[in-house]
């Protein structure tokens, strides 16, 4: 199979590097929406009509499926991605309520669910959840996290302090939804400070868990081809990718 990952930056390498690890697909074709990153900030209709124009740059490459690894397309735009893909296309929200349910059988767990201002403003996380009769949720705006990331700071004193000023008032969770594709690099960071027995939701492997639900792989592939796109930049791309992916 040849997949499509698109995600408005570097975040969804994440996701990329949990493909990987599972072998799941042949060929996987990255786009970055580099030139118009955060997303996390604009409003729904700009990241709707960002979105429809990145399945109109995946048309070129006959894909057999398409995942969206950004929380905020995924929360404001699958379906109009839907409407205008030749292929399925599957989003990380869907998935990490999914692995949330699977992972945290008792409904009364508490619940705290971190994202950008965008993701967590379409409370499109807590909606599902509480379809699911999960009630018992926090959701926090923590979008300086994306730029920590992005200066590849993942511990320190910067990160702590950031830690104190978004969690003071924070009740202790039982589980955490990584709902940004930038926050799984800072996941030890974040274990340390919450502790061991508070379980993480990380939507690369939300993803896969979700993909071998709907999907009968049936092969591996322990090669597979990588290319990466971004509509600004594409090499700071490709380094970033080296760094996050191992790449030679």
């Amino acid at each position: 199979m040849k997949i499509g990952v698109f995600d408005s930056g570097i975040g969804g390498l994440t996701v990329v590097k949990s493909l990987l690890e599972h072998q799941l697909f042949e060929q996987i074709i990255y786009f970055g929406d580099t030139a118009r990153v955060p997303y996390g900030i604009k409003d729904k209709n700009t990241i709707i009509r960002y979105a429809i124009e990145a399945v109109e740059f995946f048309k070129n490459f006959e894909l057999d499926l398409i995942v969206v690894a950004c929380n905020t397309v995924s929360a404001y735009a699958l379906e109009e991605m839907r409407e205008h893909a030749p292929c399925p296309v599957i989003g990380v929200v869907e998935a990490g309520v999914l692995a949330t349910s699977n992972k945290m059988p008792h409904k009364d767990s508490n619940i705290l669910i971190l994202g950008t201002k965008a993701t967590i403003n379409s409370k499109a996380y807590e909606t599902q959840l509480r379809k699911l009769s999960f009630d018992n949720l926090q959701a926090k705006a923590t979008g300086l996290f994306v730029s920590i990331v992005e200066e590849d700071i993942y511990n320190g004193s910067i990160l702590d302090a950031t830690f104190a000023h978004y969690f003071k008032d924070i009740k202790k969770p039982d589980a955490i939804i990584l709902g940004c594709t930038h926050f799984p690099l800072i996941s030890d960071a974040l274990q340390e400070y919450f502790g061991e027995d508070v379980v993480l939701i990380h939507s690369g492997e939300a993803i896969v868990e979700h993909l071998e639900q709907l999907f009968a792989f049936s092969k591996k592939y322990d090669d597979p081809k990588l290319e990466f796109f971004a509509s600004e930049n594409p090499e700071a791309l490709r380094g970033v990718a080296k760094r996050w992916l191992a790449l030679r």
